[in-house]
């Protein structure tokens, strides 16, 4: 009988700790599919910060290390400088890369570290108690925004995909979203070019992945999928928005 579904190598088989619903799961297993297929997954350093990824190094089969919130592009930095051979990534939500962790990876997008970034972006704080993010939405309830974001208050959600592709360091920036089958096998071939125009040394990479948060959100895994689809894509469109030639 042929064999249609084979678990990733990259994968540890273990329960996880993410809520039902989760697609933290789903961009977990694009990364190390990935790696595995590049065979890469004993070259890869993984870092990952404070916030729902902090355990990841429970499931990602390589070597993990995690920083203080925020500053997993300063620890990326200087470990692929370190040693590089190696291809690094760090792992970090929007509440971490966006507010504390901004100067961080601003700055390593300038300096054109090579290494990959993905930023899965749940418009929340997840693990801290679903509090207002820079990416959370107008209108958007919170338990620190009850009455939903107020742009007069808390100025528009950061679009960090967008202003990340303005720096000359950041050479391939794209922007993915896991609510759908099409979807995710577009988010894969994303990370697929990220993690090639690292190998290539070309610059730093950066994959921005929209992702659900059903018990922050108040609602049910399918719901969230929805919701994603209706009000998070239209204010973070779909797509890339720079590459290098040399991964076209």
């Amino acid at each position: 009988m042929k064999k249609i579904f084979e678990y990733t190598k990259g994968m540890l088989p273990v329960s996880t700790h993410y809520c039902p619903g989760c697609t933290h799961g789903i961009a977990h297993r694009l990364v190390m599919e990935v790696l595995e297929e590049r065979g890469l997954l004993g070259e890869s350093i993984g870092v990952a910060p404070i916030g729902c990824s902090i355990l990841s190094h429970n499931y990602m089969n390589v070597d993990m290390c995690e920083s203080a919130h925020g500053r997993a592009p300063a620890v990326a930095s200087g470990i692929r400088r370190a040693m590089p051979d190696k291809i690094v990534f760090t792992y970090q939500g929007d509440g971490d890369l966006a507010s504390i962790g901004a100067g961080e990876i601003v700055h390593a997008a300038h300096r054109g570290e090579k290494f990959t970034t993905i930023f899965v972006n749940n418009a929340i704080y997840g693990m801290t108690g679903g509090q207002m993010a820079p990416t959370t939405l107008i209108g958007q309830k919170s338990t620190t925004g009850i009455e939903g974001r107020k742009k007069e208050i808390s100025g528009m959600p950061l679009r960090v995909a967008e202003m990340l592709a303005t720096i000359d360091g950041a050479v391939f920036v794209e922007r993915v979203a896991l609510n759908t089958p099409a979807n995710i096998r577009k988010a894969k071939k994303a990370i697929d070019k990220a993690f090639a125009v690292q190998e290539k040394r070309l610059g730093f990479s950066f994959v921005e992945v929209l992702s659900t948060c059903p018990t922050n959100w108040g609602l049910n895994p399918v719901e969230s999928l929805k919701w994603l689809g209706k009000n998070m894509i239209p204010y973070y469109p779909l797509g890339n928005l720079r590459s290098p030639e040399e991964v076209e």
